[in-house]
């Protein structure tokens, strides 16, 4: 009889512990705000809350592709609108140099500033940035990874704004050729220069154009991984975070069980081995 109580009062010291940890482990829960800390805790979970944690660092990375495209694809849009006001400017200038008498003053004026526009164009299609990338891909297109087998151009390649502007003549060809019909040409190759310019100019908006359907591209896919990524916050907050309410309603009565349960055991360890009998 001796032993079977003695059992019984280790098992009861034996559930208490238990009641203890348990209690430990919802404080835990409150604590972190986490209501799985280890495997342990829900296997079936923790599998879960790992696979999308993994989905998470990949959306991450995806994201962070998107930021360097959609700088690269700001930039590429900023260059081609300055080209497509210079160029705007040439066609002005070509009209200018027709009312001024060859050889003068206001001519050679016409023709420094198409060279200066013609530097200033040459130096935005060379453009690159702090770290050395071409605000053009040169001499190919670098692709950008965005998704799973998704890969994107951000910008043009800079011979596509470059080159064959006007049949097989690129714009700077173009703009050397303005500026020889303005300085030393006839009327006539004025005329023919104003209507290259304006077909560079077409050109430079055509990659403008080209350049819009690429940056709403990497909007919409910025749209994509943005709602991606909240359904993997929302999903993984479901399975992993603390319903605070819950919790403490469950630490709450844990506690007063586990203080009876002290309460009645004191009691019955006050006894003497006769009163066990």
């Amino acid at each position: 009889m001796v032993f079977i109580t003695t059992q019984s009062l280790n098992a009861e010291i034996a559930r208490q512990q238990r009641m203890a940890t348990e209690i430990a482990g919802e404080q835990a829960k409150i604590s972190t705000g986490k209501k799985i800390n280890q495997a342990s805790d829900n296997p079936h979970d923790w599998v879960q809350i790992s696979q999308i944690g993994r989905r998470q660092s990949i959306n991450a990375a995806w994201e962070g592709n998107l930021t360097f495209a959609e700088s690269r694809a700001t930039q590429a849009s900023t260059n081609l609108n300055e080209i497509n006001n210079l160029m705007t400017r040439v066609t002005e200038l070509i009209v200018t140099s027709t009312s001024t008498a060859d050889g003068s003053s206001g001519r050679e004026a016409v023709a420094k500033e198409l060279e200066g526009i013609r530097a200033t164009v040459s130096d935005l299609l060379n453009q690159t940035d702090y770290q050395g990338t071409p605000v053009f891909d040169h001499p190919s297109a670098v692709l950008i990874p965005l998704g799973a087998g998704l890969v994107v151009e951000a910008v043009p390649t800079r011979a596509s704004i470059s080159e064959n502007a006007v049949g097989t003549r690129s714009i700077d060809q173009v703009l050397e050729d303005t500026i020889n019909a303005v300085r030393t040409g006839t009327e006539a190759d004025r005329s023919v220069a104003l209507q290259d310019a304006r077909t560079a100019l077409d050109h430079v908006i055509v990659a403008q154009s080209v350049q819009g359907v690429r940056s709403q591209r990497l909007e919409d896919i910025g749209n994509r991984l943005t709602s991606s990524s909240l359904a993997l916050t929302e999903r993984r907050s479901v399975l992993e975070d603390t319903d605070i309410t819950e919790t403490i309603t469950k630490l709450q009565s844990k506690l007063l069980t586990l203080e009876a349960s002290q309460l009645a055991f004191a009691r019955i360890n006050q006894k003497s081995l006769f009163d066990l009998f």
